[in-house]
């Protein structure tokens, strides 16, 4: 055996940490404060896009104006979850991740934090006037009297020969351990909101009414421990919508406030109460919340098909497509039209002008002059009975369209229609008449109970927060040592333990000093 083949032997080359070691890397890495830090600065980051983007829960109607005006980019939000940036899996990691720092952060500052509570002061050093803050007097002062003072100003105090040690301003620990757990609380609340609640959005015209039940929504996202049964049973419906505009000036048209007039019954059976709902005033019922979130016109139309019955007649809600003046595109689909189905695309102008190129525009958001542009007539097979879900502001999907047949198309009607007015399609293949304006409100409607503690958590982290900002730890000690006639010399000494406040302390520690020194003249 070589030389080298011994020192190999006799040397060991170092080991790796193995998986126990990784994983207790792993642990102090997450649970460490820097690492709690970024978690909370990565949460709140990624609540960002909630804000910028339209959430499928809040604004569906710009979800589905997004994939219409620019399919590329909703494609892309929908890859990355943006539309339900809320319930997406990054997000819920960012929230889990963070959870567990927190734990991993308070249980072992709580248990530093009670060693803490049971240690008293420590002793006095030997020279106090080596401290930052320092000052001396003659008198009769004795080291229990002087105890008694320092109890007297809040101080916890702990005495030994001829010395007296106080300490203050444990609040600032307990404002940091507090801040902690109300993040944790705060989780924790958003965590039974999330299993225990559930939110969805619902539309309504004029006229039409509203049960809280799972089929009556147009979206519903249930907690997972939510069922058909967990739903507060109350109804309403919906009596009028006002809105009001700025009528004159540079904001002409701008919206000044809007109102949704209900009667609602808050249980089955139960008497109907009138309510106006308003925005970011919730109807709320048992703790469910039901928020007015947007507003949109409904033209009632009436369609006839080629046998003369009368196939269609509703008000059909529009998607909003130039918000200043709320022209909105609408989609009418008849599957009941004899012989062939008809479908119409449709542009509402609230207040209709002529512009001089010949064309019309809406030059106002009320519904001053309300007509209504026919874009397309099909007849043909729309594709419903396909068993294929299809939006309701969409006539057909583009393969499907492909296959109808264009009865009318926009330059075949040079003016719009007027309330009363109606169009007879070609061919006998049918009629459309215009009949009256509606208006639709939009509400998404919430149960969250995690609502109520996850205030109470953001008021103690607040408060929790301030205290540790604002509170500073700071220690006193006094020395007494006697003289030969009978009096004693005092020493004072003093620190703060918490970085940069020692010029605040200094006029602290002088009013120390004062009620130390109290009736003795000789202080210095």
């Amino acid at each position: 055996m070589t030389v080298d083949e011994l020192r190999k032997q006799e040397t060991p080359g170092p080991s790796g940490l193995g998986p126990v070691g990784w994983l207790r890397w792993a642990w102090r890495t997450l649970t460490s404060m820097k690492t709690a830090l970024i978690l909370l600065f990565l949460f709140a980051l990624a609540s960002v896009p909630g804000s910028l983007v339209p959430q499928r829960g809040v604004e569906p109607e710009k979800v589905a104006l997004l994939y219409q005006n620019n399919p590329t980019l909703a494609a892309w939000y929908e890859r990355f979850q943006l539309f339900d940036v809320f319930t997406s899996a990054w997000f819920a990691a960012i929230y889990l991740l963070l959870f567990t720092s927190l734990i991993g952060c308070v249980i072992p500052r709580a248990a530093i934090y009670l060693r803490e509570l049971r240690r008293r002061p420590p002793a006095a050093p030997r020279n106090l006037s080596r401290l930052p803050h320092f000052a001396s007097f003659d008198g009769g002062l004795t080291a229990e009297e002087a105890a008694r003072r320092l109890r007297g100003l809040r101080f916890r105090v702990d005495t030994g020969d001829g010395w007296v040690a106080a300490e203050k301003g444990y609040l600032r620990e307990t404002g940091n351990l507090l801040f902690h757990v109300a993040l944790l609380g705060l989780l924790v609340a958003v965590g039974a909101g999330s299993l225990y609640g559930y939110r969805g959005n619902v539309l309504v015209a004029e006229g039409d009414g509203f049960a809280n039940t799972v089929a009556a929504y147009d979206r519903f996202i249930p907690g997972r421990q939510v069922s058909a049964e967990s739903l507060e049973p109350y109804s309403f419906t919906l009596k009028d919508f006002r809105t009001t505009y700025q009528v004159e000036g540079d904001k002409k048209g701008q919206e000044l406030d809007y109102s949704a007039f209900l009667s609602v019954s808050d249980a089955p059976g139960a008497p109907e109460r009138d309510y106006e709902l308003k925005v970011n005033e919730p109807l709320e019922i048992n703790g469910t919340q039901t928020y007015l979130i947007g507003h949109g016109y409904a033209p009632v139309f009436k369609v006839t098909d080629g046998k003369g019955q009368v196939a269609f007649e509703g008000a059909v809600p529009c998607l909003i497509e130039h918000k200043p003046t709320l022209t909105s595109g609408c989609v009418v689909k008849v599957p009941d039209a004899r012989p062939a189905q008809l479908g119409f695309l449709l542009r509402f102008l609230p207040t209709s002008v002529p512009m001089t190129d010949g064309t019309y525009a809406s030059a106002f958001p009320g519904a001053l002059q309300p007509e209504v542009q026919v874009l397309g007539a099909f007849s043909g097979d729309l594709g419903m009975r396909s068993g294929r879900p299809q939006s309701v502001y969409e006539l057909a999907p583009p393969e499907v369209m492909r296959t109808l047949t264009p009865l009318v198309m926009g330059t075949a009607v040079p003016r719009p229609l007027a309330v009363g007015q109606s169009l007879d399609l070609p061919r006998g293949a049918g009629r459309l008449e215009f009949t009256g304006v509606k208006e639709w409100m939009t509400l998404q409607i919430a149960y969250d109970p995690g609502r109520l503690p996850a205030l109470v958590a953001a008021a103690v982290a607040t408060v929790s927060i301030a205290l540790s900002l604002m509170v500073r730890r700071r220690r006193v000690w006094v020395r007494v040592a006697g003289t030969g006639s009978g009096g004693s010399t005092v020493e004072v000494g003093g620190l703060t333990r918490t970085e940069g406040s020692a010029a605040g302390f200094a006029e602290e520690f002088a009013d120390i000093v004062k009620v130390l020194s109290a009736g003795d003249k000789d202080a210095r």
